[in-house]
C-alpha cells in the first residue's frame, strides 16, 4: 500500500486532482468529510463537541450547527484547539479504519487541507501539493465559491503559505492551468504512484 497525502491551498483545486485521482484508481480518503461524519447527529463526537461548547451550537434539527461553532472557535484559539482535541483523533481513528480496509496494493490518498499547518507530512509515502497562484485562489473563491474578496484574503491568509507547503511536497501539482493539462499532468502522476508502489511491495524486492 502506497500512502499519499494530497494537500493544497483553499481554491487551489484540490477536490478536483483529488476526482481525478479516484478515475485513475486511488482509494480516496477525505479528512474533510469524515470531520463532518464524526459529529453527525447521534454521535459520541457530537454529544462531545456539546458538552464542550453548550447546545447553542446546535442547529433546530439536532445537528451541528457550523457556522455558529465556526465563529465561535475561529474568535478564540483556546476553544479551537478543545475542538480540535475532539475532532481530530476521532478523524485520525476513522481514517485509518478506512486505510486498514484498503487493498494491500492499493494508492490511498489522504485529502488533508491543513496537512501542512499540522506538521503531517511524515505520516505518508509521498506528499502531493496542490499549487496555484494566490490570484488564481482569490479569482476561484470569489468567482466560482460566491466569497467576498475581504473573506477569502481572510481564509488565504489563515493557511500555510504557498512556500510553506511546497517545501514539504514530493510532487507538485501546477494547477494555474487548463482542465486538460490538469488531466495530463494528474495522469503522469498517477504512473509514478503506481511505480512507486509496485517498487514498494515484497515481492517486487525478493
Amino acid at each position: 500500500m502506497l500512502k499519499v497525502g494530497l494537500t493544497g491551498g483553499i481554491g487551489a483545486g484540490k477536490s478536483e486532482v483529488s476526482r481525478l485521482l479516484v478515475e485513475c484508481g486511488a482509494v480516496l480518503i477525505d479528512a474533510d468529510r469524515i470531520a463532518r461524519e464524526v459529529v453527525a447527529p447521534g454521535t459520541p463526537g457530537l454529544a462531545a463537541v456539546v458538552d464542550a461548547f453548550g447546545e447553542e451550537v446546535l442547529a433546530a434539527d439536532g445537528s451541528l450547527d457550523r457556522p455558529g461553532l465556526g465563529s465561535i472557535v475561529f474568535a478564540d484559539a483556546s476553544k479551537l484547539a478543545t475542538l480540535n482535541s475532539i475532532v481530530h483523533p476521532l478523524v485520525g481513528a476513522r481514517s485509518r479504519e478506512l486505510e486498514e480496509a484498503a487493498a494491500e496494493d492499493a494508492v490511498v490518498v489522504h485529502d488533508v487541507p491543513l496537512l501542512t499547518e499540522n506538521g503531517l507530512a511524515p505520516l505518508y509515502d509521498v506528499v502531493i501539493v496542490v499549487d496555484a497562484s494566490p490570484e488564481t485562489q482569490l479569482d476561484r473563491l470569489v468567482r466560482l465559491r460566491g466569497m467576498t474578496e475581504e473573506d477569502a484574503r481572510a481564509r488565504m491568509a489563515a493557511q500555510a503559505t504557498r512556500e510553506q507547503r511546497r517545501e514539504i511536497a514530493d510532487i507538485v501539482i501546477d494547477n494555474d492551468v487548463p482542465l486538460v493539462d490538469l488531466e495530463r499532468r494528474v495522469k503522469d502522476v498517477w504512473a509514478e504512484l503506481t511505480r512507486r508502489s509496485q517498487a514498494s511491495r515484497p515481492s517486487a524486492q525478493e
